[in-house]
């Protein structure tokens, strides 16, 4: 079994997906969302290798579709998961990092 961690970047995508869903859609909806975010973790904790790789992004990246948002995380060694961003159509203009 593997265990995840988000990197910086990727906590702070997480607050924004939060705040941008209680703006747009509300409370118990931004709940619903951040909890099924979760779950996606959860799922490439239980299985990373299920998930496409994202190596014309990166050599090593790997990518989870989740609701209308992109998971991008690597394998950093033999149990451990980086989150490393989350991309949604309501930042499009943002980059993974290098």
């Amino acid at each position: 079994m593997y265990d995840y961690f988000l990197s910086n970047e990727a906590k702070d995508d997480l607050k924004r997906i939060y705040y941008y869903g209680i703006s747009k859609f509300g409370l118990d909806q931004a709940d619903r969302y951040f909890s099924l975010i979760h779950d996606c973790f959860e799922r490439i904790e239980e299985n990373p290798f299920l998930f496409p790789s994202a190596r014309h992004i990166k050599v090593g990246y790997r990518y989870c579709v989740c609701g209308v948002d992109t998971i991008y995380y690597r394998i950093v060694s033999d149990n451990r998961i980086e989150i490393i961003s989350i991309i949604g159509r309501q930042n499009f203009s943002k980059s993974l990092p290098s």
